[in-house]
């Protein structure tokens, strides 16, 4: 298996421990009537459903120990799309649900500042943008415009720190670190994206896309094989190469491509190592060579 193939294993996994709140859930009736059921207001609706019984004084336990069996997404479009649906759907339901929260009076003032602030603000919808705009954005266009200069503490130190903290609850990972903070500088572009939609409710702010999981793509090569009367060995689905394009990311890859090429002749912070690194990520995300294709 490649790096690449390792590394978006990894970073599916840790998107199921973040995100999915619906995996070895279990409830009590009396908390989903008495927070209103589930509703399909937004492509989040277990999130949905846990804040609104919340807000009612219902407490979740989470039992850090327990394992469960759970599928990856089968393709690289396909964990897009589940990105899509996991970063649409927040920014969505803290646009339906802020004025709720604020009039909730069942719950103290600062835990509403926290659901508001730190799980829905901050989670939610800051922390892809910031990740983007400034690794994708500001910091290249810096280089184009030498009057703007980033001190070195705001654009290596912190972030470091930051990142290599978040990285001390998976420390079986910690070799696919450096390869992971640039693989969620590319999901980042498609996180905000998803955030906007959702804050705007646009479009595709209610898409639903069924996540096509690794066990859903074996089962339909084998089921294809035996309908040939080939039952020996499933054949590999075949992929045209244009399917695998993502523009969006070979757009970026040309355009942080020329800042460092930029930097590298008139440069004086040699950005251009990040750059070039960050194209190179880009470059691979946008041809489709990532991930496991079965």
């Amino acid at each position: 298996m490649s790096l690449l193939s390792h590394l978006f294993i990894n970073e599916c996994n840790e998107s199921h421990k973040k995100m999915n709140a619906g995996t070895a859930g279990i409830w009590r009736i009396a908390a989903i009537n008495e927070a209103g059921g589930w509703k399909d207001r937004t492509t989040v609706e277990d999130m949905d459903l846990a804040v609104r019984a919340s807000l009612r004084g219902w407490k979740f336990v989470y039992l850090g120990d327990l394992q469960v069996k759970s599928e990856l997404p089968s393709t690289f479009k396909a964990f897009r799309f589940q990105q899509h649906r996991w970063s649409c759907g927040p920014a969505n339901l803290f646009r339906k649900m802020v004025w709720e929260i604020i009039q909730n009076k069942k719950v103290k003032f600062w835990k509403k500042v926290y659901v508001i602030y730190s799980f829905f603000f901050v989670r939610k919808i800051i922390a892809h943008m910031v990740t983007f705009c400034f690794y994708c954005v500001v910091l290249p266009l810096t280089i184009l415009i030498p009057e703007v200069w980033v001190p070195i503490w705001g654009a290596v130190y912190i972030p470091s720190v930051i990142t290599i903290l978040n990285s001390v609850g998976t420390p079986r990972s910690i070799h696919l670190l450096f390869y992971w903070i640039l693989f969620e500088n590319v999901m980042s572009l498609h996180r905000t994206k998803a955030t906007f939609i959702g804050l705007l409710e646009a479009g595709r702010a209610n898409e639903w896309v069924v996540t096509e999981k690794l066990g859903d793509a074996v089962k339909k090569a084998a089921d294809a094989a035996k309908n040939k009367n080939n039952a020996k060995a499933p054949r590999k689905l075949k992929f045209k190469f244009t399917d695998r394009l993502n523009t969006l990311e070979l757009g970026f890859a040309a355009f942080l491509f020329l800042c460092g090429c930029y930097d590298f002749v008139h440069g004086k912070n040699n950005y251009f190592v990040y750059l070039f690194l960050q194209t190179i990520t880009f470059f691979i995300t946008g041809i489709g060579y990532v991930g496991t294709i079965i």
